[in-house]
């Protein structure tokens, strides 16, 4: 829910069913109309209930799930001028609990019942949705409907005051306490006028936030939560008439809500360019150029996000050649978000301050590159490119029940059409070079902009241009706080029937584990696979065991810069002609190394696959390594990481890993490894490293798609002819040992926020053994929303916007965490807490309620485990890594129905020991000193930038 709050914006987001399965529909009530099988489109049935309500049905019986949406065409553009966040804080009240849902059941209930929620707020649309098991439909609808008719009653002051702190820390961790989240802020500030709905942010004001008051809510929720101001989808393994049946029955009572117009789109027009900088804790300063446009679905729209391709999207585009290539930038990127009421036109540069002196002559490169635009025009495969991305998108699109229920709901709510498919790939296909020069001419050459500087502290001379527009001051209207005696006609319909008894589930639905095969390449690699005839793509990874772990010592980062340098340029084609060819085909091929495996993640249309391996071949074994790639790619990373010692979150994880694995072990230090081991490291170690471990020894490979066993092993018959050395890499050095519990500081000055760890390390990977039975142990104590951690700092004390702990292990090591983002002076308070949480839950073990609640949660949630091609290869790749039989998940669900109270008490007494926990705060030192002295625990200075053998000492 805003437990993580989206913030979507209007995207080319288009799915197409299979050509004997679509169904076109017409806008009449009720009307199913006719199938066509020729057309692009996802099967639906739209209908609408007297009270207005707007139901769209979806059925997919591929796999045994359902996914509801319920959309409530209410933003934060609905909201009034100094009431701002106000969409998003209802949001999270409509978590609390309603008249016939107890507090805090709503997650209990889905979690309980094998399923997954959620919800999110843009400036256009609040929704809520979840995803369950096909045999909760009926309970997910009893409770969408309980929380839209029945739950002003169960709103009350201290349910308001909680949630308010709640949302005031997220904007804390999100904004705040975020380097560069002050942007969007400044951007809407500039770029609309005042009183402008995106004027400000989702979330929203702290003052704001302070102004208003319980009956200010309730007010809000009978102006925007009726019935017909919402749309409810429902796509997967329905029965439609039982489903409409259920519908008329949860929702058909609730009466009509007052009238809701759509709103008029209000694109913007700057009578200047308006220059702003903001100082920020960062590192890399960032320059950022926002015109404004159009709105969304407007003629122009589609030329816009074309031109927004050319210039700024990805390897082939003229912003990477001229500004990331030349090594100027960082990242450099151009997009063009659409919202309902306007669109934005945006140019992002991070810059790269070894090769840029100030932002004013990165912003003169832009222009230079534009006027390059200009001059070049619009080229055959610009527009190729674009359609290829449109047909991937399509395709992959359809690999969810929840992608396409949630773009059936969006198209319906803002356009009162929901299939928009057909449509969409028509106005991209149409887009012609001419279209792309004029929407430039028009909205881009020698137009106004924001022009917005992010500098360090205390250096703004790097800025694109002197300030000539400062953050208005805000004019508020005299509070007008609502009555009681204004909520007077507000009442709750009666029910013919009792909500408090919730409806029970049906039969738990068969779910298969996906029936795979195996087989061997010539060279030994074993391969897995899994077929499956949903939609015409194909996904593969290709794993190399070792990764990080087999850096040379004082080479940190080898394996993550090697991994950077296989995805330029090959001895045969340019790193853009490479990019032009995968785009072109909607393949993608993307090198990576994380933790201790190399890897390759391919993606394609089934019909492009053959192409798509013939780049795979290309890319895997005829690496160019050129020392102007190498130079590029090693200087990125530094600045990376120069950019994490500005981040708080970056921070508290290095601590986290050194605080558990020492100072001379690799684990211990990022993927990327330290500014120092990186300057070290030689184009030529990374040959070598190439040379010795991109090897088939310790490789395998998964794939996912619709083609056989057959033909998939055919294709991958020059991976086969693929040869290298056997070798093993070394043992871990011996890991810190702690006698007591301490604390370990990381000066962030300034934040207002504190990251809090409570860390000791413990048990490696298991699938049925104490590992696999430690995870279930630690779900009542911090593994859900509803555990007791999150509970008490998150709902009972609103000192953070989420805390959860988790066990986490790998092959060889593993741990046990707390984690939690904090109101700064409430660091103290989240400690105490913490450990009461863990002291108690040892001494006591888990209630009966918690064991059945743990229970269900890891049973019944095998109905949504294997549903995309993703989530299939992630099982592959779990078989293989630890070397699984296929029926270990047999097991497990054997272990979690007999595992008893007792047994859960004593791991937690065995893996919880709480006096060797080790606390990692990483804040502002200055004010965070007196709070942790009071303690009465020893308290270490650390300093992650320092050279990390002598962090600890």
């Amino acid at each position: 829910m805003s437990v993580m709050r989206a913030t979507r914006i209007f995207t080319v987001f288009i799915v197409f069913c299979s050509l004997a399965a679509c169904q076109n529909t017409s806008d009449k009530k009720g009307d199913k109309g006719e199938k066509d099988t020729t057309a692009v489109t996802i099967a639906y049935e739209k209908y609408q209930l007297d009270n207005g309500l707007t139901v769209i049905l979806h059925e997919d019986h591929s796999d045994p799930l359902v996914h509801v949406d319920v959309t409530y065409h209410v933003g934060s553009a609905r909201e009034e001028v100094g009431k701002s966040g106000f969409a998003h804080f209802f949001e999270h009240m409509m978590f609390q609990g309603s008249k016939h849902v107890a507090d805090e059941q709503h997650f209990k209930i889905i979690t309980d019942a094998g399923g997954s929620l959620n919800g999110s707020t843009n400036t256009d649309r609040t929704n809520y949705y979840e995803t369950v098991p096909a045999n909760q439909l009926e309970k997910v609808l009893w409770l969408e409907s309980d929380r839209m008719g029945y739950l002003l009653e169960a709103v009350n002051q201290t349910k308001f005051e909680n949630q308010r702190e709640t949302v005031k820390n997220e904007r804390a961790q999100r904004v705040d306490n975020q380097p560069y989240g002050l942007r969007h802020e400044l951007n809407g500030e500039a770029m609309y006028p005042e009183g402008h709905p995106y004027s400000w942010m989702t979330i929203g004001y702290v003052e704001d936030l302070d102004r208003v008051n319980v009956n200010d809510l309730k007010a809000f929720f009978k102006r925007w939560y009726g019935p017909n101001n919402a749309v409810l989808t429902i796509g997967g393994d329905i029965d439609v008439a039982k489903t409409k049946a259920w519908i008329e029955k949860y929702f058909g009572e609730i009466p009509r809500g007052p009238a809701v117009e759509e709103p008029e789109p209000q694109p913007v027009t700057l009578p200047e360019t308006r220059y702003m900088t903001l100082e920020d804790k960062v590192h890399l300063p960032l320059l950022q150029i926002t015109f404004p446009t159009v709105y969304a679905r407007h003629p122009d729209e589609a030329p816009l996000d074309v031109l927004a391709d050319i210039l700024g999207g990805g390897k082939t585009s003229l912003f990477y050649k001229n500004l990331v290539k030349e090594g100027l930038a960082v990242q450099a990127v151009v997009s063009h978000p659409c919202r309902e009421l306007a669109c934005e036109f945006q140019l992002l540069a991070l810059a790269n301050p070894a090769k840029i002196s100030a932002l004013s002559d990165l912003r003169k490169v832009i222009n230079t590159t534009l006027a390059e635009f200009e001059q070049r025009g619009v080229k055959a495969d610009d527009l190729a490119r674009t359609k290829g991305s449109i047909e991937a998108s399509t395709v992959f699109g359809l690999q969810s029940v929840a992608g396409k229920v949630s773009t059936l709901a969006s198209n319906e709510t803002f356009h009162q059409k929901a299939d928009l498919v057909s449509e969409d790939i028509a106005r991209y296909n149409a887009v012609t070079a001419d279209d792309v020069m004029r929407v430039y001419k028009k909205y881009i050459k020698d137009a106004n902009s924001v022009v917005l500087s992010v500098v360090p502290q205390g250096q703004p001379q790097l800025e694109a241009a002197k300030p000539n527009f400062q953050r208005p001051v805000r004019t508020l209207p005299e509070p007008r706080e609502t009555t009681e005696d204004q909520l007077s006609n507000l009442t709750t319909p009666e029910s013919s029937f009792d909500r408090t008894i919730a409806p029970e589930a049906g039969d738990v639905p068969v779910v298969n584990v996906p029936d795979y095969w195996q087989s061997k390449l010539s060279n030994g690699m074993d391969v897995l696979g899994v077929t499956m005839d949903e939609t015409p793509t194909l996904t593969m990874t290709i794993s190399m065991d070792g990764g990080m772990l087999l850096d040379p010592k004082g080479k940190e980062g080898v394996a993550y810069l090697t991994a950077l340098l296989m995805n330029e340029t090959t001895q045969n084609s340019s790193n853009e002609e490479l990019a032009n060819a995968l785009a072109k085909l909607g393949s993608s091929i993307r090198f990576s190394s994380a933790g201790r495996y190399s890897q390759v993640y391919i993606s394609s249309l089934t019909k492009n696959i053959e192409p798509t391996l013939s780049l795979l071949k290309e890319k895997l074994f005829s690496p160019a390594f050129l020392p102007e790639d190498f130079a590029r790619m090693k200087e990125r990373v530094i600045q990376g990481l120069q950019q994490q010692a500005k981040t708080p979150s970056s921070l508290a994880r290095r601590a986290r890993d050194l605080v558990l694995f020492g100072g001379h072990n690799r684990v211990s230090l990022p993927d990327e490894g330290t500014i120092a081991s990186i300057q070290s490291i030689t184009l030529d170690d990374v040959k070598d490293f190439y040379a010795k471990y991109y090897s088939p020894s310790k490789a395998s490979v998964v794939v996912v798609g619709n083609l056989p066993q057959q033909q998939v092993m055919k294709n991958l018959a020059f991976i086969g002819q693929w040869q290298g050395p056997e070798y093993s890499f070394e043992d871990y050095k011996a890991f810190p040992e702690y006698d007591t519990r301490n604390i370990f500081l990381v000066d962030s000055p300034s934040a207002v926020q504190s990251i809090v760890y409570v860390v000791q390390r413990a048990l490696a990977y298991d699938a049925t053994g104490d590992y696999f039975k430690a995870r279930l142990m630690n779900f009542p104590l911090g593994g859900g929303f509803n555990s007791r951690i999150n509970l008490n700092l998150r709902e009972d004390k609103g000192i953070t916007y989420g805390a959860n702990s988790a066990f986490l292990g790998g092959k060889t090591l593993g741990w046990f965490e707390v984690s939690a983002d904090v109101t700064a002076d409430q660091t103290q308070v989240a400690i105490n807490e913490m450990f009461a949480e863990i002291e108690n839950y040892i001494e006591q073990g888990p209630t009966d309620d918690e064991l059945k609640f743990m229970r269900n949660a890891f049973t019944l949630s095998d109905a949504l485990e294997f549903e995309t091609p993703t989530s299939k290869a992630r099982f592959l790749r779990q078989l293989q890594n630890y070397n699984l039989s296929k029926d270990y998940r047999k097991e497990q669900v054997r272990i979690i129905q007999s595992i008893t109270k007792d047994e859960i008490k004593a791991l937690a007494s065995r893996y919880l020991i709480d006096d060797k926990m080790q606390i990692i705060v990483v804040g502002d030192k200055a004010s965070l000193l007196p709070q942790l002295q009071s303690l009465g625990m020893p308290i270490i200075e650390l300093s992650v930038e320092a050279n990390h053998k002598e962090a600890l000492n």
